[in-house]
């Protein structure tokens, strides 16, 4: 069974750096897009990040590049995102998707998701 338990999230103050995990099992990362998704209340989720199938090729939010990096570990069957210099306004619930998909992970329609982790950055 295909399931994404995502860690790491917590209250940092601004100007801080969180990294958050996600632990992927019930599929091989082989062929698979991930992604790293927030929800700021109020608002509608967003994409924040993604790594092709390959692990080769990543697309970032516009608000996010240079701050955060995704990376994945094969081994540890893990997916991370490094965020540095945090906003106030990159408070919200990251969730962490995956599908069985090749090809540029920014067109995947992500079919599988993580309970989410609670970031909050205060000013």
């Amino acid at each position: 069974q295909l399931r994404l338990v995502e860690s790491g999230g917590g209250l940092v103050q601004a100007g801080g750096s969180l990294r958050l995990s996600c632990a992927v099992s019930g599929f091989t990362l082989d062929d698979t897009a991930l992604g790293w998704f927030r929800q700021a209340p109020g608002k509608e989720r967003e994409a924040v990040s993604c790594v092709d199938s390959r692990g080769l090729l990543a697309h970032y939010a516009d608000s996010v590049k240079g701050r955060f990096t995704i990376s994945r570990d094969k081994a540890r069957m893990t997916v991370y995102l490094q965020m540095n210099s945090l906003k106030p306004e990159d408070t919200g619930i990251y969730y962490c998707a995956a599908r069985a998909k090749k090809g540029p992970c920014n067109t995947v329609d992500f079919n599988s998701w993580g309970q989410g982790t609670q970031v909050t950055v205060s000013s």
